[in-house]
């Protein structure tokens, strides 16, 4: 059965909605401060080791995902397989947070990603963030340990091909 959810590569086009629902309570809440996020992710169209995707449905565009080569940013991850890419992502249409969304949208995209040759995927949500955590493990990745971010302190989660 096809997935219900579409990933779009991101394009220019699209930072102005992209900046509203960064200041939208429940996005905020995680990923923080709207205009240094706006900035980062603006910021990081460019970036060959950054792909950015705007996730939608045939009705609908419902969220932000990216998905990252492993860097010295982010080397706080420790050794992971050659290849690992590393994933971050927010549903940023209320209406959408519920319904098991997150879940079967990570899913689709992180197989897609593994199907593609990506031996390993990774994501660090805050280890506070339980509705995050509970969407990543209902897609299949297992807590691995806290690791030490720019960030702060993550949860590191891996799923494996």
């Amino acid at each position: 059965m096809a997935s219900p959810y579409h990933f779009r590569p991101m394009t220019p086009a699209d930072l102005p909605l992209v900046k509203q629902w960064l200041a939208l309570p429940h996005v905020r809440e995680w990923w923080g401060d709207p205009a240094e996020q706006y900035a980062l992710v603006s910021g990081d169209l460019d970036e060959p080791a950054m792909d950015q995707f705007i996730v939608a449905t045939d009705a609908s565009d419902l969220g932000y995902i990216q998905c990252y080569d492993l860097t010295a940013w982010n080397s706080g991850f420790g050794v992971q397989p050659e290849g690992t890419r590393g994933v971050d992502l927010f549903i940023g249409e209320p209406d959408m947070m519920a319904g098991g969304h997150g879940s079967a949208l990570i899913r689709a995209f992180v197989d897609d990603r593994l199907a593609q040759g990506a031996p390993r995927i990774v994501t660090d949500p805050d280890p506070a963030n339980a509705r995050a955590i509970r969407a990543y493990e209902k897609a299949g990745f297992r807590k691995m340990g806290m690791v030490d971010t720019p960030d702060g302190p993550a949860l590191l989660m891996a799923r494996d091909a």
